[in-house]
């Protein structure tokens, strides 16, 4: 019988017959009429969601992904009662850092795919052998091949325990931690834990902004900021609130309708939203926001039927920051070096003193010329290079 501890190889392979089932599915969907304004203000547009369902349901092919992901060293692991999915790919340079790289809500373990090249072997994409990274990439638990927990209380700080409690399993006793969106959370939560090993993180979604922190708004760079973040409590917060508060009534319709699931995930941002739909509409992928990639994370998503569990998510960071203000006291600082990217696309493009301000122990920061909140995925050459900037100082 194997021990709670052990580390166990994995492969996917979805049946047959849930492909077959999807498929149904998608062709059985009622759609709304058309939405009644020229924009998204309305929400996903219905010319994209159909042309998605069209390609989904005709042309897409599943076992594509799939066999991408078992060419991969894929395992699992339980910890604190979750089995933990993830990715480890070893470097064949000399003196590989190793890093721990959390993806974010709607994407998965699928957004960080095109980094492992560049940050495995970046001699072979343009960098220095010396750069290299060991890389582990966790599904969080409920997100895709991790079990959903069985119980509440799996808040950002958690989840930060478990990466430092893998990366202990895994034997690395010096290692940095880099996360977006629900990732950024994690790892932030990885830098006031401080764990022992833990060298430094990166960030490239300033978290602080979207839990109600008031920042300065006084250069031009922090009033377009504040411009942006004003915009998105007004009209793009919606995701955000439902799952926040009431995952589980969501949760009815992403479980039982992949349109339904492909709609909720696709209407998280404006800058990715229109990015996809011209993917869809135009064939004009920005980056490595292709169909087939966009497709193979909401397929993700589906066949292993985490749209509430993932959810979830946003509700432990609601109530973990409830319970923080709450206390009256603040969080422990954050003692190890932090790194910084600000992508021009994200939903909050934060400025150098709004990341000062919030990580006093600020190493890099920098401004990207291209990609958004899914910088990673729609940028992973330009994300890597991000990454060896910011932890070159700390080998």
């Amino acid at each position: 019988m194997p021990s709670e501890t052990e580390i166990r190889p994995f492969r996917v392979d979805m049946p047959d017959e849930a492909i077959a089932d999807l498929r149904r599915r998608i062709v059985a969907t009622r759609s709304p009429s058309k939405e009644l304004v020229p924009d998204r203000s309305q929400g996903v547009q219905l010319a994209t969601i159909q042309e998605l369902a069209r390609y989904w349901a005709a042309d897409y092919d599943w076992r594509a992904c799939e066999a991408d992901l078992n060419a991969l060293p894929q395992f699992k692991t339980e910890i604190d009662g979750v089995d933990v999915h993830f990715i480890h790919v070893k470097s064949a340079h000399p003196d590989p850092l190793p890093l721990i790289i959390t993806h974010g809500w709607p994407g998965s373990v699928i957004e960080l795919l095109g980094v492992i090249g560049p940050l495995t072997d970046p001699a072979a994409h343009g960098g220095s052998a010396e750069d290299a990274f060991h890389l582990v990439i966790p599904s969080l638990p409920g997100y895709g091949f991790s079990a959903e927990p069985a119980e509440a209380g799996w808040n950002p700080g958690r989840v930060a325990r478990a990466w430092a409690e893998l990366m202990r399993r895994l034997g690395y006793t010096r290692y940095v931690a880099q996360g977006g969106d629900v990732g950024a959370f994690v790892t932030d939560q990885m830098g006031r834990q401080a764990p022992a090993g833990l060298l430094g993180i990166h960030l490239n979604l300033l978290q602080t902004a979207l839990l109600g922190n008031s920042p300065p708004a006084e250069s031009a760079k922090e009033r377009a900021a504040l411009d942006a973040l004003t915009t998105f409590n007004a009209s793009g917060r919606g995701y955000f609130i439902e799952q926040a508060t009431r995952p589980q009534t969501i949760g009815y319709a992403l479980l039982d309708s992949p349109v339904a699931l492909a709609a909720w995930l696709l209407d998280h941002d404006t800058d990715a939203y229109y990015k996809i739909s011209r993917a869809f509409l135009d064939k004009q992928p920005a980056g490595h926001l292709t169909r087939d990639s966009v497709v193979d994370n909401i397929t993700l998503y589906w066949l292993t039927g985490t749209g509430a569990s993932a959810a979830r998510s946003y509700w432990e960071v609601a109530q973990a920051a409830a319970l923080a203000v709450a206390s009256g006291q603040a969080p422990p600082a954050v003692s190890v070096p932090v790194g910084f990217t600000t992508f021009p696309g994200e939903v909050i493009p934060a400025p150098r003193s709004w990341a000062e301000k919030v990580y006093p122990t600020l190493s890099y920061f920098n401004e990207a010329a291209r990609g958004g909140h899914f910088a990673a995925w729609e940028e992973p050459e330009l994300f890597a290079t991000e990454i060896r900037a910011a932890f070159r100082s700390l080998r």
